[in-house]
C-alpha cells in the first residue's frame, strides 16, 4: 500500500477555490500525516498542529513544527527556516514544494509496487 497520495496540483488549485481555502487545512493536515509518515517521527502530533492554527499564536507553532518535520522528509535540501519564513509571508509557495516533492515520492512508490 502507498504511504504517500499523489495529488494534482490543478485539481487542487480548484478545490482551493471552490472550498474558499478550507481545502487548505484539510490539506495541512493530511499531509502532515504523510510526512509523519515518511520521517518515522513518532513525535509528530498533525492533528494537535491543525487544531493550533485556530488559536492566535498557535499557528506559528504549527508551521514551525511542520517546516521541521519537512526538512527531515527533503534530506536538507530546504532549509527549515526558509520554509517557515515561507509560510507566514507566502503559504502558497510551502504548499507547492512540499506538495512536489511528496508527489515525487508517490510516483517512486507506485514505481516500486510496480516491480
Amino acid at each position: 500500500m502507498n504511504q504517500i497520495k499523489y495529488r494534482d496540483m490543478i485539481l487542487q488549485v480548484l478545490l482551493m477555490i471552490i472550498t474558499f481555502g478550507l481545502y487548505s487545512i484539510y490539506w495541512f493536515y493530511q499531509t502532515a500525516q504523510e510526512l509523519k509518515i515518511v520521517a518515522k517521527d513518532e513525535r509528530a502530533f498533525p492533528g494537535l498542529w491543525t487544531i493550533l492554527i485556530f488559536i492566535p499564536f498557535g499557528l506559528f507553532y504549527s508551521y514551525y513544527k511542520y517546516s521541521e518535520l519537512y526538512a527531515k522528509v527533503s534530506s536538507g535540501k530546504i532549509n527549515m527556516w526558509l520554509v517557515y519564513v515561507l509560510w507566514i509571508f507566502f503559504s502558497p509557495a510551502v504548499w507547492f514544494l512540499v506538495q512536489m516533492d511528496l508527489n515525487s515520492i508517490a510516483r517512486a512508490q507506485v514505481a516500486i509496487s510496480e516491480n
